[in-house]
């Protein structure tokens, strides 16, 4: 190992790395991993405390939704006893700090990063405790920084509860009375669901979110679709690559050893299921009549998820049991445009509609008109500077437990490249650190 890749421990007194990471999450961490394996030196800032995401912002009855022995973080794939449950929330947090004490990377956690910058051919780094810089930068703070809420919302009363899903912990947090949910991605189906089952009434507006099934013909369908390479699709590859990092993710839940979620189930037993919010006047909630579309949707996806297994099996010769296809337990009798929250005795809206992400604080010209930073695989077109942790940044699993170690091997070998080009350069940066300049 040269001089320039030695691995230099955290100190204080450092103000320039040959690598920062902004974000100490799984994405962070596992760039980390990788760095270290290579004796890169690097430091990686956390705004909050390591797992603050899973400790903080999510509910108390919260699960993965996928197997367990997707769980691969590099160098560190699940050891449990239970490789197809789902782990609940203390247990990912147990997981992360298990892959944290495995290789004790250099987290400065409660740093909180403002300003990123060019600087020469290298970056400055603001933050919290000071000015820092860097030849190389890897944002790993996701995207999904802000959550979001319609401008109708304003017109709610005072006196109603408003929160978004992260802030959602149990029913009995709840104030008495009914729960107007609205989104049906995997929070707002999961958080509908909790409530039900703890006997809260629940409105929910429906959204046009798909659903997969959980098991069929003998496996979880996350088994059968891992088996058919599906988790191995490149975004260049993927047949929607265009709208496949904005679509919602599809909705299941790993609770009681795992299922679907049927929200024609829930309708049947007492919820009450509307289209899409559109607008609030006065008490009034004017709602989409597209109700029925989206239930006919979400099963046309999970239909078709069985077909694509069902052809799998067939073309290779695999043994499975057949199963009976879905048969809707309930329909609409009719869309309804308007709901009056008072007359409904609703003490509480939750807000599951998504989040955007906020990159004000990067200011180097890498974003695309919507704000999403422009990438091949995390490498952007800036020298220097990569994202990870992003939604299909380069696979499905890409952000997730299952593929973030891919992509961070992929930009470390990026970086090592570049730092071993940049020889000198960071080779005199480190005589300089030595020399106490």
């Amino acid at each position: 190992m040269n001089a320039m890749t030695r691995l230099l421990p955290p100190n204080p007194q450092t103000r320039h790395y040959p690598v920062i990471v902004i974000g100490g999450g799984q994405a962070g961490l596992s760039a980390s991993w990788h760095l270290k394996q290579r004796g890169i030196a690097h430091v990686v800032f956390e705004k909050q405390r390591i797992a603050h995401e899973w400790r903080n912002h999510r509910w108390d009855s919260f699960c993965l939704v996928t197997p367990n022995w997707q769980c691969t973080l590099p160098g560190f794939p699940y050891q449990g006893s239970d490789p197809y449950g789902f782990m609940l929330k203390d247990e990912i947090v147990q997981y992360i700090e298990a892959f944290v004490a495995s290789f004790d990377p250099p987290v400065l956690e409660g740093v909180a990063v403002t300003r990123l910058s060019r600087t020469g051919s290298g970056y400055q780094v603001t933050t919290s405790i000071g000015e820092y810089t860097a030849d190389e930068v890897i944002v790993a703070s996701g995207a999904y920084q802000v959550p979001v809420k319609p401008a109708c919302a304003e017109r709610l009363p005072p006196a109603m509860l408003q929160m978004h899903a992260p802030a959602y912990r149990n029913p009995q947090a709840l104030p008495e009375g009914a729960v107007l949910i609205v989104g049906t991605g995997q929070s707002g189906c999961q958080i509908a669901e909790d409530l039900h089952l703890a006997g809260r009434k629940v409105h929910l507006c429906v959204g046009g979110a798909p659903r997969a099934p959980r098991r069929y013909r003998g496996k979880d369908a996350v088994e059968w679709l891992n088996k058919m390479g599906y988790y191995d699709i490149g975004i260049d590859e993927h047949p929607n690559k265009d709208r496949v990092r904005s679509k919602s993710n599809h909705y299941l839940t790993g609770r009681d050893g795992g299922r679907e979620i049927d929200l024609r189930k829930f309708a049947a037993e007492g919820m009450e299921l509307y289209g899409r919010l559109d607008d609030i006047r006065g008490t009034t909630l004017h709602l989409k009549p597209d109700l029925e579309k989206n239930l006919d949707s979400a099963d046309t996806t999970l239909e078709s998820i069985k077909d694509s297994i069902d052809a799998y099996i067939a073309k290779t010769g695999i043994e499975a049991p057949t199963e009976p296809r879905y048969v809707p337990v309930w329909k609409p009798e009719a869309e309804r445009n308007e709901l009056d929250f008072v007359a409904a005795g609703i003490s509480t809206v939750i807000w599951c509609i998504g989040y955007r992400s906020d990159y004000r604080w990067i200011d180097v010209p890498v974003f695309d008109g919507r704000g999403y930073p422009g990438h091949d695989r995390g490498i952007t077109t800036v020298p220097g500077l990569y994202f990870i942790g992003l939604p299909w940044q380069y696979t499905w699993g890409s952000g997730r437990f299952s593929g973030v170690a891919r992509d961070a091997q992929h930009i470390v070998e990026r970086i090592a490249s570049r730092l071993h080009s940049n020889a000198p350069r960071a080779m005199a940066g480190l005589n300089a650190l030595a020399l106490g300049s």
